[in-house]
């Protein structure tokens, strides 16, 4: 080991991010989750200078004037912009920084992407992580990182299944002996929820609402069977017809009718998945169940519906809105065990 290698080791510290459509978690060596803030960046375009990042930005979504715009940097889980997505890393990176009290110089981040990404997209991911101020970026899948998080045997001979439904992605994903043995990325996750919400009031009531109340609403009343009590929720927004503001009411049912389309969607590749495992897996996963992550998992009755059509045991992990980053966090104090999960570095940029 050299003396630059030694310096880091004393004065540097490792960081997990759960780089997210929706959400941005940190997870930082020894002081465990340290930042869960929104993936929103706001953008001065006359200056072209960040106005804000994280949670003050995503309030401003909607509420902007027209030279100030909200992004969201990330789309269907891999960077769209790249210079907005180097400057939020840049902000994670440096609060990490202030909350760690100085230890961390140019940190080794490890960073969870969707399954089956490009090349390129994940180059753009190491990419925008050095030019953040990493000195290293490592990256490794979300399934396989959010099985660690909670615990699953994925180094034994064991078939585990994993379903985690974030914000811009579902990651369906068969884990065996360190490895991904079945994997399907769907654009069928939070975002297209709050999507079908908006088309269903548009078309129904002749509404238009924003995302952010589609998302209020889905939280609050979304559910993908009919329960024993049935709820309801106001939504407003503009009325279609006349141009100003209206006031509706909606229930539960009608939550159903709108994420219907997008629920199938999800689970006949569920089954496709089951379909092209291999048949000691199979046997496996019925014996041990499927495990739903993400903030998709926590959709009322989702793991019914899911349960009841596939006929394999179903559960909800515990905490599952940071499964992803507990699993960065476990590899990052582990690395000689979980090493070999991590993707191939083929074209790795060298350490500064």
């Amino acid at each position: 080991m050299g003396i630059t290698d030694r310096f880091y080791k004393v004065f540097s510290s490792d960081v997990g991010i759960d780089l997210g459509t929706a959400n941005t978690l940190v997870y930082l060596r020894g002081m465990g989750i340290v930042i869960d803030e929104p993936s929103v960046v706001a953008l001065n375009q006359k200056t072209g200078r960040i106005v804000a990042v994280g949670k003050e930005a995503k309030q401003m979504i909607g509420r902007t004037p027209g030279h100030i715009v909200a992004i969201r940097p990330l789309v269907d889980g891999v960077i769209s912009d790249f210079e907005v997505t180097e400057e939020m890393l840049g902000y994670f990176v440096r609060k990490a920084r202030e909350l760690a009290k100085g230890k961390l110089i140019r940190p080794r981040l490890l960073v969870g992407v969707p399954s089956g990404i490009t090349n390129v997209e994940r180059r753009a991911v190491r990419d925008a992580g050095i030019n953040a101020g990493a000195r290293e970026v490592i990256v490794i899948e979300e399934p396989m990182s959010a099985a660690i998080g909670i615990h699953l045997p994925v180094m034994d001979p064991v078939g585990n299944m994993i379903i985690d439904i974030g914000g811009g992605t579902t990651d369906i994903a068969v884990i065996s002996l360190g490895g991904i043995v079945q994997s399907k990325n769907l654009r069928v996750a939070g975002d297209k929820f709050n999507e079908d919400i908006i088309s269903y009031v548009r078309d129904e009531f002749k509404i238009l609402l924003g995302e952010k109340t589609a998302e209020e609403v889905k939280i609050a009343i979304g559910s993908a069977c009919a329960g024993e009590v049935s709820t309801e929720a106001t939504m407003r927004g503009r009325d279609l017809v006349t141009g100003l503001p209206r006031e509706v009411i909606v229930t539960d049912k009608d939550i159903r009718e709108a994420l219907t389309a997008s629920l199938e969607v999800l689970i006949n590749s569920v089954k496709e998945v089951l379909e092209l495992t291999p048949p000691e897996i199979v046997s496996d996963i019925m014996h041990r169940g499927i495990v739903l992550v993400g903030g998709g998992s926590m959709i009322k009755g989702l793991r019914n519906v899911l349960e009841t059509e596939i006929g394999i045991p179903v559960y909800v992990a515990d905490d599952p809105l940071t499964a992803v980053v507990r699993g960065t966090g476990v590899v990052l104090e582990n690395m000689g065990l979980y090493g070999e999960v991590l993707i191939d570095n083929e074209d790795e940029i060298p350490p500064r």
